[in-house]
């Protein structure tokens, strides 16, 4: 059992996928919680929610139907952020007609949805099926909340990871764009004998000249590909 939770929060490794991820936590609620199938169910950054994961075709099928007609227990999960029982799907109950209908024909008899929760926010839901009536009892279903808990802040971790990924990517871009366009200014202000400010102002007219970005005009400058000894002002003119 603690290597499941230990699997589940485990997402901080260069090849995570997500995908593959949800798949073994679909796997792992039917294994441990002796339901009959499990799907998954996850937000994207619009708010709405996705099939991402199912046990078996069946429920893929069945989530499916609850996507498309806006109607089962994993979306009042999700906005509720509570779990959802139905312990016999064959009993009236105007809530989920066109869910409990496939449900039925899929050979589901029970259902229970559990919201993938971490403090207030709400990443998606995991709906867990069964084919016997009944509804599964309290040990059972705090062990699978447990569970989509566990893989809600291995989501969360990984995402924050990834975000602060792309922060730092975007800052070290920065700075060697900064290092580029400071290496291009030495080269002018000696090739063109002027002063680092006019230097720059060169750069910069060149870019705004041709269209393009100042990094590139400083990475050709630099590189030797751009020569711009004869078409710039002499020393002390101001640069157009």
């Amino acid at each position: 059992m603690r290597e499941v939770f230990i699997e589940m929060t485990d997402t901080l490794v260069e090849d995570f996928d997500i995908i593959e991820f949800l798949d073994r936590l679909a796997g792992r609620c039917t294994e441990l919680l002796g339901v009959s199938a499990c799907g998954i169910l996850l937000v994207d950054h619009h708010g709405v929610l996705n099939l991402v994961a199912a046990s078996t075709e069946q429920a893929r099928l069945v989530e499916l139907t609850q996507l498309q007609n806006s109607d089962g227990p994993c979306l009042d999960a999700f906005n509720t952020g509570r779990p959802v029982q139905r312990a016999d799907l064959r009993e009236p109950d105007p809530r989920w007609p066109r869910f409990t209908a496939a449900a039925l024909a899929g050979g589901y008899r029970s259902v229970q949805a559990l919201p993938m929760r971490l403090r207030e926010s709400v990443l998606g839901a995991v709906n867990l099926f069964s084919a016997r009536v009944g509804p599964l009892d309290s040990d059972t279903i705090a062990l699978g909340q447990a569970l989509a808990d566990a893989a809600t802040i291995g989501i969360v971790h990984q995402r924050t990871v990834a975000h602060q990924e792309m922060i730092t990517e975007q800052l070290q871009t920065a700075l060697n764009s900064r290092i580029l366009i400071e290496q291009a200014k030495g080269f002018l202000t000696h090739s063109l004998d002027i002063d680092v400010d006019e230097a720059f102002t060169v750069l910069r007219s060149t870019a705004r000249s041709t269209g393009r970005r100042l990094t590139d005009v400083a990475d050709d400058i630099v590189q030797g590909h751009m020569n711009l000894g004869e078409s710039q002002p002499s020393p002390g003119s101001s640069p157009t």
